[in-house]
């Protein structure tokens, strides 16, 4: 219980800062030794808990997007603002459809493969750095309202990078949309919007999962995962508040300079046997 409380809260801090949850959960479940790996059943179900902090945080722009694409699709007369809530709407599905599409079909090689402590520390040095070039070089001319369906889909392809442990949900959709033009709060802003189907779809998928499983087959039992979950739920909603706050003034330097430190102490560990 207290491992799974821990890694509940350190997926909380991590999930919305682009320096991959996904990465933390796994080197803290190494480095804590009995179990090696939490495995990506829990990782996922523990996200509903950070995503359930986005549905409240932004609960307003959600209710008004989704009132405003269902008026779309009923073929209600719509308002110059509505029209462009419908919109996003459109272009957070089609941002969502790369996602799904590999996270369905590459199920083995992520929940195996992906799993590597070389592969995540090599993810968090190489998009370290691709999100510094695209911070530092990137123009502030865009917002949201901007948003066009190439670059929607453009988003949803590097949402779809996340899947690798290391490379980080956040992390890859800013660098995306900062590479496009787009300034870092709406950046960050559509990458917490876009995040929603994909990670619910995702926990709620491996959920049924866990629920058919045995006890023996699962790293955390049904309770501890759902505990770890509201913990996450909890840090997660406080970061929002934090991040979108802090890149309005602030740039994603440190979380670079983490990423990179981290990434090299990994490598340094790995080589010396420290961790396998």
């Amino acid at each position: 219980m207290f491992e799974a409380i821990f890694l509940g809260a350190l997926q909380g801090l991590t999930e919305f800062l682009p320096i991959s949850s996904s990465a933390h959960i796994r080197i803290a479940g190494e480095l804590f030794g009995t179990n090696s790996d939490p495995g990506a059943t829990f990782t996922a179900i523990t996200q509903i808990g950070t995503e359930l902090a986005v549905l409240i945080y932004f609960r307003r722009d959600i209710v008004r997007i989704i009132s405003a694409w269902f008026g779309q699709v009923s073929r209600k007369q719509l308002q110059a603002a509505e029209k462009a809530d419908a919109r996003l709407g459109w272009l957070i599905i089609l941002g969502t459809l790369p996602i799904v599409a590999l996270g369905y079909f590459g199920q083995e090689i992520i929940r195996n493969d992906f799993r590597s402590l070389w592969l995540i520390a090599t993810t968090l040095i190489v998009f370290g750095i691709i999100l510094g070039i695209a911070d530092k070089y990137g123009k502030t001319e865009r917002q949201l309202h901007q948003l066009t369906p190439v670059h929607g889909v453009l988003y949803g392809f590097a949402q779809s990078l996340a899947l690798i442990p290391g490379v980080s949900r956040s992390g890859a959709t800013i660098a995306m949309g900062r590479f496009m033009g787009y300034s870092r709060e709406a950046a960050l802003r559509y990458s917490f919007l876009l995040a929603l189907p994909a990670v619910f779809g995702s926990g709620l998928y491996e959920l049924n999962g866990a629920l058919g499983e045995s006890a023996s087959e699962r790293v955390f039992s049904l309770p501890e995962t759902f505990v770890a979950t509201a913990i996450a739920f909890v840090t997660g909603y406080a970061v929002i508040a934090w991040l979108l706050k802090y890149v309005t003034t602030k740039s994603f330097a440190p979380f670079i300079l983490y990423r990179i430190a981290l990434g090299s102490l990994l490598i340094l560990l790995l080589s010396l046997g420290v961790i396998s």
